[in-house]
C-alpha cells in the first residue's frame, strides 16, 4: 500500500462568482462579465504549436492563484477538522481560536466565512497528490514489470509500447493539418515533419497511458485517495427522476446564463441514459450582478411549484431567455395553463425571496464560483462540462453505491 506521505499538497487560489464556462464550449467564458473579472481557460486549439493536443480535442479549464498567503493561513486555522469535505460521520475537533470579551471564536465560526475558499484549495491540493499518486502507481507498475521481464525499467516502455506504435499515416497527416491551417499559415508540405513529430508523440503518449491502464487491471490496483466531496441539501419539490436514486445531481443554476441552457441537453440525456439511478435536483443561484433578470425567473419557477408544474416551467424559461421580464414570464405560465391569478398573486408578493437567497448563499458556501455548478453525490463538477465528464463521476459512484450494498 503507498502511503501519503510520498505525496506533496499544494494551495492555489479562487476564482470570483462567475458565469461557468465548460470544455465543451468555445465562446467566451460569460461576456457579461467586467475587463476586471478573472477568469482564464486553456484553449488546445489556440496554439498552433500544440498540435499534439489538438489531434486529440483536448480543452481544460484552470483557475488563477490569488491570495496565497491569506488563503494558506486560514487553511491552517482552519485543519482538516473544519473542512466542508469532511468524511460522513467523521466528527469534528471543536478547536478554540481567539478569546474576545470573554467569549470564545471557534474554528466552526469561521466556516460561513471562508469554507467555499477552503474547500476550493483542499480540491486543488487533491488534484496535485492524484497526479503524483498516478505517476508513483505507474512506475510500480513498470519496475515490477521490468522484474518479470528481467530487463532495466526505462526500457519496458521502449520495448512495449514506443516500438510497437506506427507512424502517422498521410491521411491523418491531412486531417490535422486542416484543423490548424490558419492557425499555422504554411504550406502543408513544408511544415509535414514537424507534424509527423508531433503526432507520433501524441500516439505514443496515448498507447502509453493504454498500456499503464492494462497494467492496473492486471495487477487489481486499487485506488484509496479519495476527491474531497461536500454534503449540499436539495428541495425535493424540484427533483427530476426518481428521488430515489442512488446518484444524485445538485444543480445551482441561473435561468439568464447562456451556459446554463447549454448544459440542459447533456443533463437530459444522462437522466434518460440512467433512468432510476440518477436524479437532478434544482437550486438557484441568481448572478444578479450580470443577470438582472434571473431573480424574478428563480420567483417565477417558485410560483410554478405552487402549481405542480416546476420542470414544465423550468423548460420553458431556458427554452425562452428573451421572456424573462415581468410579462413574458406570466405569459409563459398562461402557456402551461397555470392560474394566471394565482401565479401573478405569487409573483407580486415576493414570498419567495428568502427562500431563493438561501439556495445562493449554500451554493456560495458549498464553493460554486460560477454557474452552472453541480454536485454529483457531493462531488463538484463546475460549468458546461461535455457528457463523458458527468459519466465519468456517476459511474465511480454507482460502482460505490454497488460494492457498498454487495458489502451490506
Amino acid at each position: 500500500m503507498l502511503r501519503g506521505d510520498y505525496l506533496e499538497p499544494a494551495l492555489g487560489g479562487i476564482l470570483p462568482l462567475r458565469c461557468a464556462q465548460g470544455q465543451n464550449d468555445k465562446r467566451r467564458a460569460c461576456p457579461e462579465l467586467s475587463e476586471g473579472a478573472q477568469h482564464d481557460r486553456i484553449d488546445s486549439f489556440g496554439n498552433p504549436l500544440d498540435l499534439s493536443s489538438a489531434f486529440w480535442h483536448t480543452q481544460a479549464m484552470r483557475t488563477k492563484s490569488n491570495s496565497f498567503a491569506v488563503l494558506f493561513l486560514v487553511f491552517s486555522l482552519l485543519g482538516s477538522g473544519a473542512s466542508v469535505a469532511q468524511t460522513r460521520g467523521q466528527a469534528k475537533q471543536k478547536e478554540q481560536l481567539a478569546v474576545v470579551g470573554g467569549q470564545t471564536i471557534y474554528d466552526d465560526d469561521l466556516l460561513p466565512f471562508v469554507q467555499a475558499q477552503v474547500f476550493q484549495l483542499r480540491l486543488q491540493e487533491y488534484d496535485v497528490k492524484s497526479k503524483a499518486l498516478d505517476k508513483l502507481v505507474n512506475q510500480k507498475l513498470l519496475e515490477a514489470e521490468a522484474k518479470r521481464k528481467g530487463i532495466p525499467t526505462e526500457k519496458v516502455l521502449e520495448q512495449d509500447v514506443d516500438a510497437k506504435v506506427p507512424e502517422p499515416t498521410e491521411a491523418e497527416l491531412q486531417a490535422l493539418y486542416i484543423v490548424q491551417k490558419e492557425q499555422l499559415g504554411r504550406p502543408f508540405d513544408e511544415i509535414k515533419p514537424q507534424l509527423q513529430r508531433l503526432l507520433k508523440k501524441a500516439k505514443v503518449e496515448q498507447a502509453r497511458q493504454d498500456y499503464y491502464k492494462s497494467l492496473r487491471e492486471q495487477a487489481g490496483v486499487s485506488i484509496l485517495l479519495e476527491k474531497p466531496k461536500v454534503d449540499v441539501a436539495y428541495d425535493p419539490a424540484r427533483v427530476r427522476g426518481d428521488a430515489k436514486a442512488p446518484v444524485v445531481i445538485v444543480e445551482f443554476s441561473d435561468f439568464q446564463c447562456p451556459y446554463c441552457q447549454s448544459v440542459e441537453a447533456t443533463l437530459k440525456k444522462l437522466l434518460a441514459k440512467y433512468d432510476g439511478r440518477v436524479s437532478l435536483a434544482y437550486r438557484d443561484l441568481p448572478l444578479r450582478d450580470i443577470h438582472p433578470q434571473a431573480e424574478m425567473a428563480a420567483e417565477a419557477s417558485r410560483c410554478a411549484v405552487e402549481q405542480g408544474k416546476f420542470w414544465e416551467y423550468h423548460d420553458l424559461l431556458f427554452q425562452n431567455q428573451n421572456k424573462l421580464n415581468r410579462d413574458g414570464l406570466v405569459g409563459l405560465a398562461g402557456d402551461l395553463k397555470l392560474d394566471e391569478k394565482q401565479f401573478d398573486s405569487c409573483l407580486s408578493s415576493g414570498k419567495y425571496n428568502a427562500q431563493i437567497e438561501e439556495d445562493r448563499q449554500a451554493g456560495l458556501r458549498a464553493g460554486v464560483n460560477g454557474t452552472p455548478g453541480f454536485f454529483i453525490n457531493g462531488n463538484m463538477v463546475s460549468g458546461n462540462q461535455p457528457q463523458d465528464s458527468f459519466e465519468k463521476v456517476i459511474a465511480a459512484e454507482l460502482a460505490a453505491h454497488k460494492d457498498k450494498r454487495t458489502a451490506h
